[in-house]
C-alpha cells in the first residue's frame, strides 16, 4: 500500500488496484479488488491505523470480477453502503448476469467469479451523491456504466478505474479487448480530459501524482 494523496492509499491486489480513503467519517473504499484477496484491504485498513468496521461507503466503478470481487465479504463484515451506476448494478448485485465477453469467459478461471453484493445508491446522473466530497462522472465505455469519482482534495483526486490506465508519468487507454464500447470509452477520456485535478488513480497501473489532468488532455488528443 502506498500513499498518493493526502488520506488516499493505493492498495496492490495482484494486478488492480484498490483504494482507500480516509475522512472524517470513516472509510471509503473505491473498488475491491479481486474475489477472495479481502483480507489484502483489511491489511491495508490496519496499516492506515483503520479496521473493517471503519468503511463506511464502497464505491464501484464497475462491474468487472477485478473490482468487486471483495464487495461482498467488506460490506458484510463493516455494514458499509455501496454505490454504483443504474446500468451496472443490476450486475453487481447479480439480478442480470455479467455480460462477458470472450476473453472474459476464458479470464474468470484465474480472476475467479465475484459474490454478488447488493447496491444501496444507484447513480443515475453525475454530480454529488451522498458520500461528502465525492463527484460521480458517468464514463462508459469500458463496461456501460462505467463511473469515475473526483474527490474533492490535494487539488483534486481522480478515481479512473478502468476508463484510462497509469503508464508511469503518463495515461494510457485501456485494452481493446476488454472494453465494450471503444468509441464511448474515447469520449469518456475526452470528458475527463476537460475535469480539473491534480492527482489520478487507476484500476490498471500506478498512480499519476502531479499535473494529471494534463496527461489525460494529452491522451484524448492522440
Amino acid at each position: 500500500m502506498r500513499q498518493v494523496a493526502d488520506g488516499v492509499f493505493e492498495i496492490g491486489i495482484s494486478f488492480v488496484h484498490a483504494h482507500l480513503v480516509v475522512t472524517d467519517d470513516g472509510v471509503v473504499l473505491v473498488d475491491t479488488g479481486l474475489p477472495r484477496r479481502s483480507a489484502k484491504v483489511e491489511r491495508a485498513l490496519h496499516e492506515a491505523r483503520r479496521t473493517v468496521g471503519d468503511v463506511r461507503a464502497v464505491l464501484f466503478t464497475h462491474w468487472h470480477a477485478d473490482h468487486t470481487g471483495g464487495g461482498a465479504d467488506l460490506v458484510r463484515r463493516s455494514g458499509a453502503r455501496t454505490v454504483a451506476h443504474t446500468l451496472d448494478a443490476p450486475v453487481i448485485s447479480g439480478a442480470v448476469p455479467m455480460p462477458l465477453t470472450p476473453l472474459q469467459k476464458v479470464t474468470r478461471f484465474l480472476t475467479g467469479t465475484p459474490e454478488p453484493v447488493a447496491v444501496d445508491e444507484v447513480l443515475g446522473a453525475d454530480g454529488p451523491f451522498s458520500v461528502p466530497g465525492f463527484t460521480a462522472v458517468h464514463t462508459p465505455g469500458h463496461t456501460a456504466g462505467h463511473v469515475s469519482y473526483l474527490l474533492d482534495r490535494d487539488g483534486g483526486v481522480l478515481f479512473a478505474g478502468d476508463a484510462a490506465a497509469g503508464a508511469g508519468t503518463k495515461v494510457r487507454s485501456t485494452p481493446r479487448l476488454m472494453t465494450s464500447d471503444v468509441a464511448a470509452a474515447r469520449a469518456s477520456v475526452a470528458r475527463l480530459a476537460e475535469l480539473r485535478f491534480e492527482v489520478a488513480v487507476f484500476g490498471h497501473g500506478g498512480a499519476v501524482t502531479a499535473r494529471a489532468a494534463d496527461r489525460f488532455r494529452a491522451l484524448a488528443a492522440r
